[in-house]
């Protein structure tokens, strides 16, 4: 069954943290589920900062084989809620200068674990995701189709970021920008503005995003 690919994409926008499930070198053949948080890259791939102390890092060493779940927040019954499990394979890298930046602005927390020689960037990449979109609304998104979603560059949304904030300051923080929303945190809390069920050219995302916050910004005002 066909499944809205954009709110496979919203959830991993929405959503501050999953539920990573790894293969166990304790238990062989047992899967190890923990809670992490993370932020999509700029081609929507999953990407954690964890500890090679950590068990589920030394389960990834041994098998990088494994699958996320990303649920959709602030849900009192969760079966009716959005959920996505991405499966893949988690892979170390370097993170260059505005990736991490862009970690940062969605878990400012996360700075001080930098400042630790142990934490280091992993990156889920998919392989196939399977979304539960809602009640009758079930299936598969296949890895071509994830990585033909269109993807808006570090450098592009930093200079978006650095329009908007000059705007905004003080009434909300602008998190990042991709084809399809903005998010945001506002009043301690984080929230997505979607821009609608298609995705926008990036040349127009500067002028869209900043209508968007400006409704916004007046509703809670």
């Amino acid at each position: 069954m066909k499944v809205p690919i954009e709110i496979a994409l919203d959830l991993h926008h929405e959503a501050g943290f999953g539920t990573l499930a790894t293969h166990s070198t304790h238990l062989p053949g047992y899967p190890f589920a923990t809670i992490l948080p993370f932020v999509p890259d700029e081609n929507h791939c999953p990407v954690f900062l964890i500890s090679k102390l950590a068990e589920h890092t030394k389960n990834l060493l041994a098998d990088s084989r494994a699958s996320f779940l990303i649920a959709q927040p602030n849900r009192e019954d969760v079966q009716t809620g959005a959920r996505v499990t991405v499966a893949g394979e988690v892979q170390h890298f370097d993170a260059d200068s505005a990736l991490v930046a862009r970690y940062l602005r969605y878990h400012p927390e996360a700075e001080q674990l930098l400042e630790f020689g142990d934490f280091a960037f992993y990156r889920l990449e998919p392989l196939r995701l399977r979304l539960i979109a809602g009640f009758g609304q079930a299936g598969w998104v296949e890895k071509d189709a994830w990585q033909a979603l269109p993807a808006v560059t570090l450098a592009r949304e930093s200079a978006l970021l650095e329009e908007l904030d000059s705007q905004f300051a003080g009434r909300l923080r602008v998190l990042g920008v991709d084809a399809y929303g903005v998010d945001i945190r506002q009043d301690g809390k984080r929230e997505r503005l979607r821009f609608g069920d298609a995705p926008l050219a990036v040349t127009a995302l500067g002028d869209v995003a900043r209508r968007l916050l400006e409704a916004n910004s007046s509703r809670a005002g």
